[in-house]
């Protein structure tokens, strides 16, 4: 195992391309600004999504953070475990890139990945093309930020 296996690492998944599916991107730089300083790595993973194993395996806690569409009111922040994600990935797909959240679920199972790895899901409103975020993500990034900052603290603590 290599030496961050006692680290959390925190990753941002998301396409910056594409409206509000760049909302797990933002709220990685919000948080790097205010988890400095601590025993936490930052990744940046965009739309890399099945590189996301190898980094799973080499740290005891994960936090993914991806835009999601559950049919939730905009913004909202769901936090839940990867491995008791089924019923809150239902039969959408929830992530629009490489692989789905449920594959990676999937293959996390069956490679048997002993990491604490949750999912800090943000319901989209809107993911054509484009650079500019929707008025309710970019006016909620900040409080999404310090709700996750929040479970982190707490989170680290176990």
């Amino acid at each position: 195992m290599s030496s961050s296996s006692n680290k959390l690492a925190i990753i941002g998944l998301g396409n910056t391309l594409r409206r509000d599916d760049g909302i797990g991107i933002h709220v990685l730089s919000l948080l790097q600004e205010c988890l400095q300083n601590q025993d936490i790595s930052f990744f940046n993973f965009g739309i890399a999504s099945f590189g996301l194993v190898n980094y799973i395996s080499d740290f005891k806690k994960v936090l993914l953070i991806d835009a999601i569409d559950a049919d939730l009111e905009p913004a909202s922040l769901r936090i839940f475990k990867l491995n008791e994600a089924t019923y809150q990935i239902r039969e959408k797909k929830l992530s629009s890139h490489e692989i789905t959240l449920s594959d990676l679920l999937n293959l996390y199972k069956t490679l048997g990945i002993p990491s604490d790895v949750h999912i800090a899901g943000i319901q989209v409103k809107d993911i054509s093309y484009g650079l500019e975020m929707t008025g309710e993500l970019e006016s909620a990034k900040t409080r999404i930020a310090e709700e996750i900052r929040k479970f982190v603290d707490s989170w680290k603590l176990n």
